[in-house]
C-alpha cells in the first residue's frame, strides 16, 4: 500500500475536531450513496418496463420475418418451400398475406389491416395466449379474429350470424372508377374471437385464413406477402438468417424481432438514455459536495500536512492523498448505494410496494450491465471531482507552507 493511499484511508475513517466539517463530509457521502442508488433503481425500473412492453410484441412477432424487397408480395415456389422445411435451424414457418382493408358491419365502418395466416401460424407465435374471448379461426372458412379496438368500434359479437362483417379491398386496375360495385372485392366474414395484445394492434389488425386473403386480393396460389419463422432454441440467428436468405435470394428482406419493432426499441432506448443523463446530472451536483468536503478537509488538516512536509512528503504525495480520499468516497459510496438499491428492488419484486394498477406491480429487472454502468459512472465522476479538488488544494498549500 502506498503512503498516500494509507493516509487517505486514515483521513476517510477519522473524524474532524470541527463538527461542521464532519457534517459536510457526511452530506457528501450520503449524496453519493443516494445518487447511485437512485440511478440504479431508475435504470432497473426502465429495464423492467422495457421487458414488460416487449413481452406483448414477442407474442405476435416471429424470430425472423421475410418481407418482399420490392412491392407488396413475392412468389414462393414449391422447391423453395421444401428447402425451407428442411432447414435444421428453423422449427417452423408460416406464409402470410397482409393488406389494408375496409370493414363494414351494419351502419358502422372502420379501416384495418387483414393478416391472412396459414395453419402453421400458431406454431410460429403464441397467438393463442392473446385470445381474450372466443376461439382461434379455422382454415378453409370465412372466420376472422379481431382486435379489441376493432370489435368495440363495430360493436361486434361472437358467432353472430345475423350481423356479418363485410371486408372490402379495392380491385387492382387503372383509370376512373365508374361503379362502386366493380371497384372492390368483398367477402362476408364471421367473428369467432377477440384478441388483446396492445393498443396499436388491437385497433388495426384482424386475422383471417390465408385462402380468404388470397381471394380478396386476387393473389396467385403461391403469391404471399411475407414468411414468418420460428427458430429452434440455441440457434445462431445470423447463421439461420444467412441460410434463409440463400434460399429466397434478393426478392426478400429478412428482419429480426428488434428490426420489426425498430420504432418501439428506439423510443425505449431514447427514454432510457434521457433518464440516465438526467440522473447523472444529479450525481454531478452531488460530487460538488465531495469537492467542497475535500477543500474543507485540507483546511482542517493543515497542521498534520505541515508535519508530512517536514518528514519528506512531496506536493505530489499531498495531491495523491486527497485524490485517493475523494475517489474512495465515490467508490465506497457507490457500492453502498448499489447495495441499498438491490435491497429496495428485491423488496419491490417480493412485496410489490409500487403499483401501476391495483393488480399490476411496477416491473423491475436487475441487469448486470446496469450495475456496471452505475459503478463506472460513479467511479469516473469521483475521479474527476477528486482531480479537480486535489489540484486546487495543492496550489493553496504551496502558498501557505
Amino acid at each position: 500500500m502506498s503512503f498516500s493511499l494509507y493516509i487517505a484511508k486514515r483521513y476517510l475513517r477519522s473524524k474532524s475536531s470541527n463538527n461542521a466539517i464532519n457534517f459536510i463530509t457526511y452530506i457528501a457521502i450520503i449524496g453519493v450513496i443516494l445518487g447511485s442508488a437512485s440511478l440504479f433503481i431508475v435504470l432497473s425500473g426502465f429495464a423492467g418496463l422495457k421487458d414488460f412492453t416487449l413481452q406483448f410484441t414477442s407474442q405476435v412477432d416471429p424470430d425472423l420475418k421475410a418481407e418482399a424487397a420490392q412491392g407488396k408480395s413475392f412468389l414462393l415456389t414449391d422447391d423453395e418451400a421444401t428447402k425451407l422445411q428442411n432447414l435444421e435451424d428453423v422449427a417452423s414457418f408460416s406464409k402470410i398475406i397482409e393488406e389494408r382493408v375496409f370493414l363494414s358491419s351494419e351502419d358502422k365502418n372502420t379501416l384495418a389491416i387483414i393478416k391472412g395466416v396459414d395453419e402453421h401460424f400458431q406454431d410460429v407465435v403464441e397467438i393463442q395466449s392473446t385470445i381474450d374471448h372466443g376461439n382461434w379461426l379455422e382454415q378453409k372458412s370465412n372466420q376472422i379474429v379481431t382486435g379489441w379496438g376493432i370489435s368495440n368500434s363495430l360493436s361486434l359479437g361472437l358467432l353472430n350470424f345475423t350481423k356479418p362483417i363485410t371486408v372490402y379491398v379495392p380491385k387492382p386496375g387503372k383509370g376512373q372508377i365508374t361503379s362502386t360495385k366493380n371497384a372492390f372485392n368483398s367477402v362476408k366474414t364471421l367473428s369467432v374471437g377477440v384478441f388483446y395484445i396492445n393498443e396499436t394492434l388491437n385497433d388495426s389488425y384482424i386475422f383471417a385464413p390465408i385462402d380468404l386473403a388470397k381471394h380478396l386480393l386476387n393473389y396467385e396460389p403461391n403469391q404471399i406477402s411475407a414468411i414468418e419463422f420460428k427458430l429452434k432454441n440455441g440457434v445462431d440467428e445470423t447463421q439461420a438468417k444467412a441460410q434463409i436468405q440463400n434460399i429466397l435470394g434478393d426478392k426478400v428482406v429478412l428482419k429480426n424481432r428488434a428490426q420489426l419493432n425498430d420504432a418501439l426499441y428506439k423510443m425505449l432506448n431514447t427514454e432510457n438514455l434521457a433518464v440516465y443523463l438526467i440522473f447523472t446530472l444529479v450525481l454531478i451536483i452531488a460530487f460538488f459536495n465531495v469537492i467542497g468536503s475535500l477543500i474543507m478537509m485540507v483546511l482542517d488538516k493543515k497542521q498534520s500536512l505541515n508535519t508530512l512536509f517536514n518528514i519528506g512528503a512531496t506536493l505530489k504525495d499531498i495531491r495523491k492523498i486527497f485524490f485517493y480520499q475523494g475517489s474512495l468516497i465515490g467508490v465506497v459510496g457507490g457500492l453502498i448505494g448499489l447495495g441499498l438499491a438491490l435491497v429496495i428492488i428485491a423488496l419491490q419484486k417480493t412485496f410489490s410496494w409500487v403499483m401501476i394498477t391495483p393488480t399490476l406491480a411496477y416491473p423491475v429487472t436487475i441487469k448486470l450491465e446496469n450495475f456496471f454502468i452505475v459503478f463506472i459512472t460513479i467511479s469516473v465522476l469521483g475521479i474527476i471531482a477528486s482531480k479537480i479538488a486535489s489540484s486546487r488544494i495543492a496550489t493553496s498549500l504551496v502558498k501557505n507552507i
